[in-house]
């Protein structure tokens, strides 16, 4: 493949790059319009309900985009939804050749949109920079083929995996350069996920804070069985406009439940799961309203229950260069762990990145 064609299409996943956190539950889009050679319009989906990608670099091309190449990162939507369909207006707009990452997952689309282009008389080729762009969509795509959100499990832990010393002091293991990771992965998601343990112990906001007070909030979420979270913890009264689930269990009285609602909570009865709230049938129930993506931040019980559902997709563990000891020291992981070893999760496509003295290991469990 000619390098100036991969070059306009890496110009279009940077663009899509700048909608990260915004778009949900549509994907991430970046499209580039060259003529003669030359980038004659660009653009992004800047926030769900608003222009597409090809509509804003159409706007930018004016009467140029005539004769012009689309460079885009996924296949062009045919339907009515909040907005247009993107294939309508680049027939309309002369476009000529439409490069595509890949093909939409989402079964509105699917191949048809390339079909209306191609029935038009215009040229398309499908699978430059496939990879990347699957990579940089792979919230959307996880929740399109399968309801459920893409779960990523957070860690935060010293070198022989104690998340707190014996007497509960966490704060903090690991270094402010991987705490400001962390808020960057946050105003990425659509959810964070804690237990009823981290919210009455250690009584976080879960708001992202990043420099100049950008960021987004996402929707808190609590794992809490009986229905006990406290209505003076801080996920009811920061600033923060961002919602509030507390997922229960059948137990849970009426009563408390009424509390959690006046407080402003939304509250979601789950079944059960070894005598908690079943972590699978959440995530479906949260897939089927819109939540793409969920941060799992919880403590040793959580993280094993989440693992145990089968349903987390990355594990994303900043690793401090410091050892606290103590067998009463919280782990990383809780619960009776495996037998053997052949059937230990494990991960792959690892990638290790340095913050400050910290180490940043990432990797996707292999399914």
């Amino acid at each position: 493949m000619d390098e100036g064609h991969v070059a306009f299409m890496q110009r279009a996943l940077t663009l899509a790059e700048q909608g990260r956190g915004r778009t949900s539950p549509n994907p991430l889009v970046g499209a580039v319009i060259v003529n003669a050679g030359k980038i004659i319009g660009e653009g992004y989906h800047q926030k769900a309900g608003e222009p597409h990608a090809e509509v804003h670099a159409l706007r930018a091309a004016k009467q140029k985009a005539k004769g012009g190449i689309l460079y885009v990162n996924l296949e062009p939507c045919c339907y009515w939804g909040r907005t247009p369909p993107c294939t309508e207006a680049l027939i309309q707009a002369g476009i000529t050749h439409v490069y595509a990452a890949h093909l939409d997952p989402n079964p509105k689309v699917a191949g048809k949109g390339i079909k209306q282009l191609e029935e038009a008389g215009i040229k398309v080729d499908v699978g430059l920079c496939a990879e990347a762009a699957k990579k940089l969509n792979e919230f959307y795509i996880k929740h399109v083929k399968t309801g459920y959100p893409f779960v990523i499990l957070k860690m935060a832990m010293s070198l022989d995996g104690k998340i707190a010393t014996s007497t509960g002091e966490s704060q903090w293991i690991t270094s402010s350069a991987s705490r400001q990771k962390a808020h960057k992965i946050r105003d990425e998601v659509d959810a964070i996920l804690v237990g009823i343990g981290t919210i009455t112990s250690d009584n976080p906001a879960l708001t992202t804070r990043l420099p100049n007070k950008q960021g987004k909030d996402a929707t808190r979420i609590v794992l809490d069985s009986h229905g006990r979270t406290p209505t003076s913890a801080k996920i009811f009264n920061s600033l923060s406009e961002a919602g509030v689930i507390i997922a229960v269990t059948p137990q849970a009285s009426a009563k408390n439940i009424a509390t959690l609602e006046k407080a402003g909570a939304e509250v979601i009865t789950t079944s059960v799961k070894g005598g908690r709230v079943c972590f699978k049938t959440l995530m479906e129930t949260l897939g089927a309203r819109g939540i793409t993506s969920v941060l799992v931040e919880g403590g040793g019980k959580v993280n094993a229950s989440a693992l145990a559902s089968g349903v987390v997709d990355k594990a994303i563990c900043f690793v401090a260069p410091k050892f606290i000891g103590g067998k009463e020291a919280p782990g990383v992981l809780d619960g009776e762990g495996i037998k053997r070893l052949a059937d230990a999760p494990e991960l792959e496509r690892v990638t290790i990145t340095q913050f400050d003295c910290d180490l940043l290991i990432e990797g996707y469990f292999v399914k």
